[in-house]
């Protein structure tokens, strides 16, 4: 009898090590997929280790590229940031995994997917919203909500058995006391060590980003052009190192941003599932890009159309980080972004030093800022006797409640009901 094909997202780690040989022993026809977001790991040994597990086929996918081009950059366009700092590094990452993962199951010919997604995280979510927007009659199986899966595995020490029992070679020894996930925007760590929020983070655990003290005591000039919202051309000033292609700059921001202690953020945040999670993120490139967009919508963005947008950014960042990029009000909300975005060209120039992102100036051919009509000591036009129709006319409804107030003494200031 022919076994049912099964597509798992394996990292080559403890967890889907396990996963890819309890599913081969539960009699599926495993294909590992591999997806190289940025990670800094040997794929050519994840690929081999794959095969000795117990994989029919593997894939090892390189998705950069795309990541920074329709996953990354029309987040920034969004200025997407959840509760108002976590850049949604591991976020924004899920569904182009899943969206390759779903490709790869349907060229083989089959419906069942895996993943290796714990049962009290965001990711969970995050695989399996994209996973059923992107095939509807997808079947999940998902380990870590298994019940017999559960039973067998009750904690580490199992899972490690479990691997010297089928000579799964487990690196155990080198096993960080806390978590990590990483790609091309971030690395993120959470949890063991971690998760006392009263208690600083350790410095030993930051990886990708200089600390404050050992940062160059000088700072970094650099000039990043934009083209209707996109990032087209990142300079430095000082050597004048340029580069272009979309993969390429944003490594170079990530470069220049690790120098100079950029994008370092601890939190306590509000996963979907309900649970609050103590989370520390290194996000160099994205931290420095996204500033540089804002401050261009500065100088070229309508002002009602600015404030509509920052309306929906809270909104955007949730769906976001709540797994439904593949949704109908994601596409919605992209529409009304994708049009904000036309217009928003020039170039930032602005300077790194120690964690801070300065901004030194920004130019733009769709500028919308008028220096003698803002300037205080040209006239430029603009008559400010103008002014005191508008600020009668709108002043006529607060003299109204003023009245109203008045009447009802316990409602006003000092005696609010609410």
């Amino acid at each position: 009898m022919e076994k049912q094909k099964i597509v798992l997202a394996y990292s080559g780690g403890l967890d889907t090590s396990v996963i890819l040989k309890w599913l081969d022993n539960k009699g599926f026809d495993v294909i590992a997929y591999v997806a190289n977001v940025g990670q800094q790991e040997d794929f050519g040994e994840i690929e081999k280790k794959a095969y000795a597990t117990g994989a029919s086929k593997v894939y090892v996918e390189d998705l950069r590229e795309e990541f920074v081009t329709d996953y990354i950059f029309p987040a920034m366009q969004g200025n997407a940031l959840y509760e108002g700092r976590y850049l949604l590094g591991t976020s924004i990452a899920r569904p182009i995994i899943a969206k390759r993962q779903i490709d790869i199951a349907i060229k083989e010919g089959t419906t069942y997917v895996s993943h290796g997604a714990t049962g009290k995280g965001n990711d969970q979510v995050r695989f399996e919203f994209a996973f059923f927007a992107l095939l509807p009659n997808v079947k999940i199986i998902a380990p870590w909500k298994d019940p017999e899966f559960l039973n067998t595995f009750k904690g580490r020490s199992d899972l490690i058995a479990y691997a010297q029992q089928y000579n799964i070679p487990v690196k155990a020894s080198t096993k960080k006391p806390y978590s990590e996930d990483e790609n091309l925007l971030h690395i993120s760590h959470e949890a063991g060590i971690l998760e006392d929020p009263s208690l600083r983070c350790p410095e030993e655990v930051y990886s990708h980003t200089a600390s404050f003290r050992d940062a160059p005591d000088r700072e970094t000039h650099l000039e990043i052009e934009f083209k209707d919202g996109i990032p087209v051309r990142v300079k430095n000033l000082e050597d004048n190192t340029e580069y272009r292609k979309p993969l390429e700059l944003f490594m170079y921001l990530n470069e220049m941003g690790a120098l100079n202690a950029v994008g370092r953020v601890d939190m306590v945040e509000n996963r979907y599932v309900g649970l609050k999670s103590r989370g520390i993120y290194e996000t160099p490139g994205g931290t420095i890009l996204w500033a540089a967009h804002r401050d261009l919508e500065g100088i070229a963005m309508d002002k009602e159309v600015m404030h509509l947008r920052d309306m929906l950014t809270p909104k955007f960042s949730e769906l976001i980080y709540n797994g439904l990029w593949f949704s109908p009000e994601m596409d919605f909300l992209m529409c009304a972004f994708n049009k904000s975005q036309e217009h928003i060209s020039g170039t930032v120039q602005l300077a790194l030093y120690k964690g801070n992102i300065i901004m030194e100036g920004r130019t733009s051919p769709t500028s919308l800022y008028d220096q003698d009509l803002s300037s205080m000591e040209v006239e430029g036009g603009y008559n400010p006797v103008d002014c005191s129709g508008f600020i009668n006319i709108n002043g006529i409804r607060l003299k109204a409640h003023n009245v109203v107030l008045r009447r009802d003494p316990y409602n006003w200031r000092g005696h609010e009901k609410c």
